[in-house]
């Protein structure tokens, strides 16, 4: 049965679901801000010529075995690179490099911009990572806005990019919106200004993956029935990419859609150790079910 406008509207009213958001928010803030503390990150390394173009590199003490790329999330339209320094400690502490990338935000720009920019931060961790410390093995990860930009990675001609066809080993996505077009029917299409063809342009699931990597699809179980249903449909998209026990994504119990990014900076958790996985080509408990 057809959802309504109002059940669609709460489908993807990440704050009204959460009423407890300001705590996990504070949560995201402080844990980030103890974490360029004690990793002193390189800052704004530019990428781009984009304002917000930049991008927070941590580095281990000694050289690094990988990098993780992560994309912070905010309904392509908030939040900074800064906000999501916790997720470095424990990657970090295992031996890989990190690196948090900023992008500029709807409405200023489309989430189109946005997608280019996010394959220019690749571009560059491919090209000027090394010199930096941030070598291979990458993998690219992104929780909520931020899972949708790590899958289109998956969907771009890196060949085009002057980069290999298969420039990064894995993904992560986290709580994303993989199919766009019920935004359209949301209060967050006032700053994202999508039309059904430019929804369905900027959709995963309408797309062909051109990247031969595994990418763990992976959702809070707390989360709203329209998150759990975006991270199916991502998964049944493209069954040659899986990384899970079974069909279905990675459901991390007893988080919602804000504490789930915090298993982060569990070096224990589900959701670490996939991670950790991947950057070592060993996904352990999860089956790759290539094409």
């Amino acid at each position: 049965m057809a959802m309504t406008p109002e059940e669609i509207e709460r489908g993807y009213d990440n704050r009204a679901a959460v009423p407890e958001h300001p705590y996990w928010l504070a949560q995201f803030a402080s844990r980030s801000r103890a974490a360029i503390e004690a990793l002193k990150p390189a800052r704004d390394l530019r990428y781009g010529a984009g304002d917000k173009e930049t991008l927070d590199l941590y580095l281990p003490a000694t050289s690094a075995k990988g990098t993780f790329v992560f994309i912070h999330g905010g309904y392509w339209r908030t939040f900074d690179k800064v906000d999501h320094a916790f997720v470095a400690p424990a990657f970090v502490a295992a031996g890989f490099a990190v690196a948090v990338i900023n992008y500029d935000l709807c409405p200023a720009v489309a989430i189109a911009t946005i997608v280019g920019q996010c394959r220019h931060a690749l571009r560059w961790i491919e090209r000027y990572g090394p010199q930096h410390g941030a070598v291979g093995p990458v993998v690219v990860g992104g929780h909520s806005a931020g899972g949708h930009l790590a899958a289109m990675m998956f969907v771009t001609d890196w060949q085009a990019q002057g980069l290999a066809r298969n420039p990064f080993a894995g993904g992560v996505a986290l709580s994303g919106v993989y199919d766009l077009e019920p935004l359209l029917m949301t209060s967050v299409n006032a700053d994202l200004h999508l039309d059904v063809a430019e929804a369905r342009r900027m959709s995963p699931v309408h797309l062909a993956p051109r990247v031969d990597a595994p990418l763990l699809v992976a959702v809070g179980a707390d989360e709203t029935s329209e998150f759990i249903r975006q991270s199916q449909l991502l998964q049944d998209a493209w069954p040659g990419h899986r990384v899970a026990p079974g069909s279905r994504p990675m459901l991390v119990r007893d988080r919602n859609h804000y504490s789930v990014a915090l298993d982060f900076t569990d070096p224990e958790s589900e959701l670490t150790r996939a991670t950790l996985g991947l950057l070592t080509a060993d996904p352990g408990s999860f089956t790759l079910r290539h094409k």
